[in-house]
């Protein structure tokens, strides 16, 4: 038998009761066999041998063809019929119809091979009917992200032929187009970036080094972002905690999660960034006091092009939080969210500490 998710697998699809149901049958015609023979004794003279002979030709050809008749019957609806049910389901799938579902044939505490084909079947049939649903939504995410760019940069420029267009009004259109180029040169980049992250042709290069700086050289980079908005940005590092990751992608995270800080906080609000350490993790939490997200956006903040304001009134394309977690999990950390609208949101990183042993283990 098989133990795993499954109760219980049985080894045989075929259950002992067909054994006795068989040596019974065997038995019973055996008996009646025998029962022939004895009374053909008893009648010996009367009946003629060749009569004799061709009954018992008969006889045995109906029970073998009742035991044909039999076994045939079990391996339909034991193979046959599941098969094809199968074989069916998976034609559908070919054509594109990810709506199939097979129920099981037996009930979990009876499961055989087949149960877990069937099984196995539906779970890979939702997998991809997932991600169908996902790659359309992508191709219209994507046409989404860029178009909208694409049209602001195409009306500002018709705009901007005319002849009697003041030197403000043409600096502010101006202004709007490099806006614009800048949405769509980073959907580009982030795309690219994930793109390669997700099919490995970025290989990290993982080194020791100081997270408290790097934390400090990124909030720095944020500082003209909170003097225009007047918000207060507080920070709270040890003095220094080494990690062991790749720099420049960590750049990435640590500029994402501030960079949708600042985005959301208010002004007057606060950001701040707390970093601790303990002998398994370096844990780091950037906060805000912004607009905060329902628990249905959490459930998909880190999915591509998911973007909790459905306006796209906020400037993003909803790919820097997949590119956060895809880096995150390729440094082995984790990130977590929470967030209360109205109140605010914090973003929780946990590195792991890697112990000598364990990067040059990683190295190899």
């Amino acid at each position: 038998m098989i133990q795993g998710n499954m109760p219980y697998v049985k080894d045989s699809h075929f259950p002992v009761r067909i054994f006795f149901i068989i040596l019974g049958s065997l038995l019973l015609v055996g008996a009646f066999h025998m029962q022939i023979i004895v009374l053909y004794d008893k009648h010996e003279g009367s009946l003629n041998g060749i009569l004799e002979v061709t009954f018992v030709i008969l006889y045995w050809i109906l029970v073998s063809l009742f035991i044909t008749e039999y076994i045939t019957v079990q391996i339909k609806k034991t193979y046959e019929e599941p098969m094809k049910r199968i074989a069916e389901a998976t034609g559908k799938v070919a054509k594109g119809d990810f709506s199939v579902y097979l129920p099981p044939i037996h009930s979990a505490d009876k499961m055989d091979y087949l149960d877990v084909m069937i099984t196995d079947f539906n779970k890979m049939v939702e997998e991809l009917g997932s991600i169908e649903t996902l790659k359309v939504d992508f191709f219209t995410n994507v046409s989404h992200e860029i178009k909208t760019p694409l049209a602001v940069i195409q009306n500002y420029t018709e705009l901007l032929k005319k002849p009697d267009l003041s030197e403000e009004k043409r600096q502010e259109y101006l202004d709007a187009v490099a806006k614009a180029v800048r949405r769509l040169s980073n959907l580009i980049t982030n795309m690219l970036k994930l793109n390669k992250l997700e099919s490995q042709k970025i290989k990290p290069a993982p080194e020791s080094y100081d997270l408290c700086r790097q934390l400090g050289e990124c909030a720095i980079s944020f500082e003209q972002i909170w003097d225009q908005k007047n918000i207060e940005f507080e920070a709270d590092f040890e003095d220094e905690a080494l990690i062991y990751a790749d720099h420049e992608l960590m750049d990435l995270v640590w500029s994402n999660l501030l960079s949708n800080a600042f985005k959301f906080t208010e002004p007057g609000g606060t950001v701040s960034v707390t970093q601790i350490s303990d002998r398994d993790f370096v844990t780091v939490a950037v906060s805000d006091t912004g607009c905060g997200m329902s628990k249905a956006t959490m459930e998909h903040i880190f999915d591509k092009f998911y973007q909790g304001d459905s306006s796209h009134a906020t400037e993003g394309n909803g790919l820097g939080l997949a590119l956060v977690l895809r880096i995150l999990q390729i440094a082995g950390a984790s990130i977590t969210v929470d967030s209360k609208e109205g109140v605010g949101t914090i973003f929780t990183v946990k590195i792991p500490v890697t112990t000598e042993a364990e990067r040059n283990e990683r190295n190899e």
